[in-house]
């Protein structure tokens, strides 16, 4: 699995939009296996996480016309561009 996780500064007031931008119905990219923001308690920055199921689709879908538009809809409520860590999932666990 391959992904990201990032930080995410958002506007003052910007944070309900933000919520619905990203909530809104869209077709899922190829690949992509989960996405995940949360509103830390220890800094008012989101933290956001994508998981895909690999390197190869994680990269089609950033270099991916409809990802550049979305990405400018998401900057709109941003104060500045998102700091990401790029790499490579080596291990996971997960409950039901």
């Amino acid at each position: 699995m391959y992904g990201t996780i990032f930080n995410l500064k958002v506007k003052s007031g910007h944070h309900e939009s933000l919520l619905r931008l990203l909530g809104e119905e869209q077709a899922k990219p190829k690949g992509m296996k989960a996405f995940f923001v949360m509103d830390p308690d220890n800094t008012d920055e989101w933290v956001g996480i994508v998981i895909f199921e690999n390197k190869e689709a994680y990269i089609a879908n950033a270099q991916s016309p409809e990802q550049h538009d979305r990405f400018l809809k998401i900057m709109e409520h941003l104060e500045s561009e998102p700091k990401w860590t790029d790499g490579t999932y080596i291990f996971s666990e997960t409950t039901n």
